[in-house]
């Protein structure tokens, strides 16, 4: 049913209720067994274990156990206790990421109202909110919370914030009348109170016509239930490697094995020889390496104010093509301020930041003395006087307490010097008419320190026209004349069609007695002062960080519920709206299809008067365009696409618990251009794991080939699968980490976002892989075969310079992996956590080799000084002659 638009008595019959009296405890008792509680619903939760289990379904983990499990079945313990280690440390790892991850629906319920007042019997009386059932009378007055979705039977002043569920800045007023329009959005349905929403003026009475997941909080909830959590880039990246590495695995052991066997060889000798090979191929310490890393970004963004709550939102916010933005509170300053005054036919502009009673007056660009201006002394005299919002400090910044229009009104007061303690003493309020609904302004009389007394009212400016019959000019009163009218329409229109919503102002002195004065009496015949204009402003670092996200190829799209004027006002300050852009209406976007959407979406750079189910069309829409889309957002109306956006992004200050735990990134300081340091690091982090991937894959074709080559020409194992292994996790994996601690290049947010199905070896990565690798492999095995024919009765001596050999040639090419270009091109002590990796590795290796204890476990002897030089002229050749071959590109 659309109880907006039936009359209160058709209610009360649909819902077989009674106003005067409410529920009987028997049919509201009734109600409950058959409906339920009303309560949001959870899905099935998944047990801690389960979560921990889930961590060792990675296909590269999967791939590891397998290694663990041949290696323990061929006797090679060491190995198998190695990598069984490695593989529960980051399963760890990520079971305590994500632990917190699926708190949505608790913070939603901690939303609904935990005690409501309700009419049961005839008798008002107090019950948890979760006992409402349809048809239950209840009464609310400021500062409650609506405890279900209830339409208004009668209201007094009524306004209800309503910012978490629609992304509306103002509080919302509230009336009981019938509305005759059909298709009307939650932020339109002004006869209605919804769940979870808060009274911030007045009292109502209403009957609850939906309860739970039927309420538009409920709805929300079941969105959030069943909103899809996309695949991250680099998780899809990871997984196809992981695939390249066991086929290349699986194909090696079996070429080793069949050539073995044909040269006479036994079978047993060459299938460990092929295990060898496999665990040469397969990276043991990626998927640890690639965690840490993106842990260490986490590190880095919390220092910029940016909380990742899910690591692979790091990497995947660097790969961002579209950012869906929700206008209040994270593009704007969710603070209300008066930026035009209009009196006489004059415009006024009010510059200033927040509610910081800082400010200058200019007219014509020009700064002005207020003070030699009467009419715009009165005013903003009146404005703060006809007032009761307050202004205080916490925490060394300025905070509203009140309505957010009234302390836009003492605010632009405050800039001009007015003090309201010191204005009451001179200005004493007699009376007050309250505003409400349908009057649309409020009136205070007032007793000067002369005994004269007049009526200020303020309100809505057609109103205030309307009962006015003169208007300041000049600091003097003329008759409000029909061209008048006309002028200060006009002016109304003009600061309207910037966005700005406008308060009008006026006053008349009085004769008699005021105290008898009714609210008809007293707002009449008024001098009309002016109009005061004022929005939601933009904040001011946004607009740059609109146009470096521009200039880094990510389009950012305002989706908000307010309305269209005010979101095309804001959109083109910021730099989001161009000629060339669509602006398109909630309305439109229900009639569209998610199909339809997608044909244009493309071209809409503004989404106005939306609904959270419109938020995940949107969202969809650009997904299925192939865009990586992050939604940023603070309102319980955003959660659903955050959680559906590849990336969500919720504001740490006026964020609502709902949407940081549907997100997977909150920023600290609600500051959009905390987004673009986001990116930016983001980026870089994904250029860091294609630079530790590109090093660990090159040590491992390197790896893989001396043990192929030495295969294939008879010779014995130059390294033996511990070796390999110790390489593989503990060699490779300090300098590895320490790549991803290195800073970005210069041009990192010049370039367009990376296509989302761009693979690892993309930019030709795969080249520089296999090449360096091959060049690691080849040193490796020229040293071990060099020295097996000095020492052909030595083979663990071979063994042990061709370990030797491996290790520091990959410790000489890490330096290489810094720059896409070559190992010259960047100054090689810039990353001083991969010098002091590299350090280490020496060292440990150095451990490994010459430490008796350790001596038989890694098949190691002490190597004379003579070969150190043998080791490191061979190791070096890998990177310094590509590094030759790339200067020598470069000259010609």
């Amino acid at each position: 049913m659309k109880f907006h638009e039936m009359t209160e008595a058709d209610i009360e019959k649909a819902l077989d209720t009674d106003y005067k009296n409410g529920l009987s405890e028997d049919k509201a008792g009734h109600r409950q067994k058959q409906h339920g509680y009303n309560e949001l619903q959870e899905g099935e939760k998944q047990s801690a274990l389960l979560l921990f289990f889930s961590q060792f379904k990675d296909f590269m983990v999967l791939v590891l156990l397998a290694a663990t499990f041949i290696s323990g079945l061929l006797g090679e313990y060491i190995d198998a206790i190695a990598i069984i280690a490695i593989v529960i440390i980051n399963g760890f790892l990520g079971f305590f990421q994500e632990r917190k991850a699926e708190k949505s629906l608790q913070a939603l319920k901690e939303l609904s109202a935990p005690q409501v007042q309700v009419l049961r019997d005839g008798i008002w009386e107090k019950i948890p909110s979760k006992e409402l059932v349809v048809g239950d009378v209840i009464k609310f007055t400021s500062g409650d919370r609506i405890g279900a979705d209830v339409r208004l039977i009668q209201t007094t002043s009524l306004e209800i914030e309503e910012s978490a569920l629609t992304g509306e800045s103002l509080p919302v007023q509230k009336h009981n009348d019938q509305l005759k329009a059909k298709d009307l959005g939650i932020g339109d349905m002004e006869n209605i109170a919804f769940m979870g929403t808060m009274v911030t003026r007045g009292s109502g009475v209403g009957v609850v016509i939906a309860t739970g997941m039927k309420t538009a909080m409920g709805q929300i909830a079941d969105l959030l239930q069943n909103a899809e959590t996309m695949e991250t880039p680099l998780q899809r990246r990871l997984e196809q490697l992981g695939k390249i590495l066991i086929t290349t695995a699986l194909l090696l052991t079996v070429l080793v094995v069949v050539v073995g066997v044909i040269q006479g060889h036994e079978l047993y000798t060459m299938f460990l020889a092929g295990v060898s090979l496999a665990v040469a191929a397969i990276p043991e310490g990626l998927p640890a390496i690639v965690t840490v890393a993106l842990s260490l970004g986490v590190q880095k963004m919390i220092k910029k104010n940016a909380i990742v709550r899910k690591l692979p939102a790091v990497e995947t916010l660097g790969c961002a093509s579209v950012i869906c933005s929700d206008k209040t509170g994270t593009m704007t300053q969710n603070k209300m301020t008066v930026t035009h005054l209009w009196t006489g036919g004059k415009t006024w502009t009010v510059d200033g930041v927040g509610y910081e009673p800082k400010g200058t007056f200019l007219r014509n660009d020009k700064e002005v003395d207020i003070r030699n201006e009467k009419a715009v002394q009165q005013l903003l005299m009146f404005g703060i006087l006809c007032n009761h919002a307050n202004l205080m400090v916490k925490e060394e910044e300025f905070v509203l307490d009140g309505d957010p229009t009234e302390g836009a009104l003492l605010v632009s007061a405050m800039k001009a010097g007015f003090d309201r303690n010191r204005l009451l003493k001179q200005y004493q309020i007699i009376k007050e008419f309250p505003f409400d609904s349908s009057r649309k302004m409020m009136s205070i009389i007032v007793r000067d320190s002369n005994g004269k007394e007049f009526v200020v009212t303020k309100g809505a400016p057609d109103v205030l026209v309307g009962i006015s019959e003169s208007l300041l000019v000049n600091d003097k009163v003329q008759f409000m004349s029909k061209d008048s009218k006309e002028e200060v329409q006009k002016a109304i229109n003009e600061l309207a069609s910037q966005a700005l919503r406008t308060i009008a102002i006026g006053y008349k002195p009085l004769t008699g007695n005021s105290l008898s004065f009714t609210e008809k009496e007293a707002e009449k015949d008024l001098i009309f002062i002016g109009l005061q204009g004022m929005i939601d402003p933009p904040r001011p670092e946004v607009k740059e960080a609109v146009k470096e996200c521009k200039a880094a190829g990510i389009k950012t799209i305002m989706i908000t519920g307010d309305h269209v004027i005010t979101a095309k006002a804001i959109a083109k300050q910021l730099g989001i709206l161009s000629s060339n852009s669509k602006v398109l209406e909630g309305k439109e976007l229900a009639e569209m299809s998610v199909n339809e959407l997608e044909e244009i979406v493309d071209d809409v750079s503004v989404f106005a008067r939306v609904s959270p189910e419109h938020k995940l069309k949107i969202v969809k829409a650009l997904q299925n365009r192939g865009h990586i889309v992050a939604m940023t957002g603070d309102g319980v109306n955003d959660a659903p696409a955050i959680k559906a956006a590849d990336i969500g992004v919720a504001m740490g200050i006026t964020g609502t618990d709902v949407a940081k735990e549907a997100s997977s990134l909150v920023l600290l300081d609600d500051n959009f251009a905390t987004i673009k340091a986001a990116i930016k690091e983001g980026r870089n982090i994904y250029e860091n794991i294609r630079k530790f991937i590109r090093y660990l894959l090159a040590s491992n074709v390197g790896e893989i080939l001396v043990m192929l080559f030495a295969m294939l020409l008879a010779l014995p194992l130059p390294l033996v699968p511990i070796q390999i292994l110790w390489v593989n996790l503990v060699t490779d994996g300090l300098p590895a980490m320490a790549l991803g601690l290195d800073k970005p290049e210069e041009n990192v947010m010049k370039r367009e976002p990376r296509h989302p199905k761009e693979g690892v070896f993309a930019r030709g990565l795969g080249w520089k892989v296999i090449s360096r690798g091959f060049l690691i492999g080849s040193v490796t095995l020229a040293a071990f075969m060099i020295t097996y024919k000095q020492h052909p009765d030595e083979l663990i001596y071979a063994q042990t310079i061709a370990f030797a050999t491996l290790v520091m040639a990959q410790l000489i090419h890490v330096f290489d992996c810094r720059s896409e270009k070559s190992v010259l091109s960047r100054n090689p002590f810039g990353n001083p956590f991969l010098v002091w990796s590299v350090i280490s590795s020496i060292l440990l290796m150095l451990v490994v080799i010459y430490y008796p204890p350790l001596q038989p476990i890694f098949h190691t002897v002490p190597i004379i000084l003579r070969d150190w030089l043998l080791i490191l002229g061979l190791a070096s050749i890998p990177t310094f002659l590509l590094a030759g071959t790339f200067l020598v590109r470069k000259t010609n």
